[in-house]
């Protein structure tokens, strides 16, 4: 069985590696006994000679260390599915290293679809054991849960029964994975607090600013809707701390300071610039705000044509709604940072457009499209238009090449336009999406605005015989089948 790495795992610290002995191995003859003796049991299934799998053992190791002692007991455990563990990953079919998946004793319970770092794996693990919403039965119970660097969500309920707390606990079903949930209808924890049949939001210590409350109250209906969302909107707060594994929950339009984000080595020096975009970020309610390591998304910057930002300020990178970029030229100031957001507002600003240069010549059968002749050659070009979408290192495309400069050339009379365009030197422009290379749309010239996503295939023929069946004219040189017409005699 042809077996590889799947997953592209998060740089780790090189160097840094956890001893492995809080990581419980196991082989196929001791494989359900020994999950029988644990309660919940996350298992590695691995290959010595994976290079992803060698980046995970340490950070997973550090994770079986930070586990010890949970409630309820969390173990972490590891299968080599080269030696002695190969029919329990044929059982499992296991595919690709390295695999994770979560067992309640030796029964699977789901696959593991969480971060790859230790933090991550273990507010992970945690949210998959266990009630949703843990029950706070005293006031000690109470101070110790609100003491993390976490924002939780505690219900406070003088009935646990009542409507509020049903929406309460359905919403921390919902949510479990990224949100951390407690309740309570003990009399000594609700004489400690001014909210009775409410659900709190409470930003930890290391997140509360001067800018918004440390926690904010829900008293509103008991609409599951309602609670999700005073849940969701209000988790990250006016500016959110942005991560790989959370980047997917921040939307556009969104504005995000790229620097040394780091708050387990200077969160004193992160919440300092984090702070100024606070002050400022407050009065653009209509924007959503986060800060991201510059080192973790260095690749966004590429994509902002910034190959290293410098210094120990932050860069500010923003999408609006139509997913346009624009940068903060500037060096980073409140009073820049207010003046790019009033700009970016009103609608002042240049967006970003990564592109290579316009071809000084572009008489080619083949037209090459940057993304800043897009409009010219493809959209405003008045012709039926094929697009393949490529990647100068990908073998495919380079299969392709021959064939499309062919495909050029017998098409050269007609009113069709063929078009190539690095995907990876200039930005895509909407509505094409483009996830893998190569990628090939068609755009009727009528309807530039909805091309179709060619999924035919990739020969001469098989290209002449789609142009020539959705033309939207037909072709002089080939009926609507693609076979090709005989010259009239007055052409000869």
């Amino acid at each position: 069985m042809l077996r590889k790495c799947l997953f592209i795992l998060p740089l780790l610290l090189l160097g840094v590696f956890a001893d492995e002995k809080d990581v419980l191995e196991l082989t196929d003859e001791t494989f359900e006994s020994e999950l029988e003796r644990h309660e919940n049991t996350l298992v590695m299934f691995y290959a010595p000679w994976c290079g992803h799998c060698k980046r995970l053992k340490p950070e997973y190791a550090k994770a079986a260390e930070l586990l010890i002692g949970s409630e309820p007991p969390i173990t972490l455990a590891k299968v080599d599915c080269t030696e002695a563990g190969k029919e329990t990953c044929n059982k499992f079919s296991v595919n690709g290293y390295p695999t994770l998946k979560i067992f309640e004793r030796n029964e699977l319970r789901s696959d593991y679809n969480g971060p790859r770092e230790a933090a991550g794996i273990v507010k992970y693990m945690k949210s998959q054991v266990g009630p949703a919403s843990q029950e706070l039965t005293s006031e000690k119970a109470h101070k110790t849960f609100l003491e993390t660097d976490e924002v939780v969500v505690i219900g406070y309920f003088e009935k646990d029964d009542s409507p509020l707390s049903a929406a309460h606990h359905t919403v921390s079903k919902k949510l479990r994975e990224k949100v951390k949930f407690a309740h309570t209808s003990m009399k000594e924890v609700l004489d400690k607090v001014s909210h009775k049949n409410a659900i709190v939001l409470y930003r930890p210590k290391i997140l509360q600013n001067k800018f918004e409350d440390n926690n904010i109250v829900y008293k509103g209906s008991d609409s599951i809707s309602d609670v999700n969302e005073f849940v969701t909107k209000n988790y990250y707060g006016i500016v959110g701390v942005r991560t790989r594994d959370n980047a997917q929950d921040f939307k556009n339009p969104l504005v995000i300071a790229y620097y040394n984000v780091d708050y387990v080595k200077n969160a004193k020096g992160t919440n300092y610039w984090r702070n100024r975009i606070l002050k400022v970020a407050k009065d653009f309610p209509a924007y959503s705000f986060a800060i991201s390591s510059k080192d973790d998304f260095q690749h966004e910057l590429n994509d902002f044509g910034i190959d290293y930002a410098k210094g120990d300020k932050p860069v500010i990178l923003a999408r609006d709604d139509k997913n346009q970029k624009f940068v903060l030229k500037d060096e980073f100031s409140v009073d820049t940072f207010e003046a790019f957001l009033k700009d970016l507002q009103a609608g002042a600003l240049e967006p970003y457009l990564k592109s290579e240069p316009i071809p000084d010549s572009n008489t080619g059968n083949v037209k090459v499209g940057v993304a800043k002749n897009f409009d010219e050659v493809v959209v405003n070009n008045g012709k039926d238009t094929l697009i393949e979408f490529y990647a100068p290192w990908c073998g495919h495309c380079k299969k392709l090449a021959p064939v499309f400069d062919e495909l050029g050339d017998k098409l050269v009379d007609e009113d069709i336009e063929i078009v190539k365009f690095d995907a990876t030197a200039n930005d895509v422009p909407a509505p094409y999406e483009v996830r893998g290379f190569p990628t090939l749309y068609w755009a009727p010239k009528d309807a530039k605005d909805n091309p179709v996503r060619y999924e035919g295939g990739r020969e001469l023929d098989d290209f002449i015989k789609y142009i020539a069946k959705h033309s939207t004219d037909e072709l002089k040189g080939y009926d609507r089948k693609g076979k090709a017409l005989k010259p009239r005699t007055d052409e000869l």
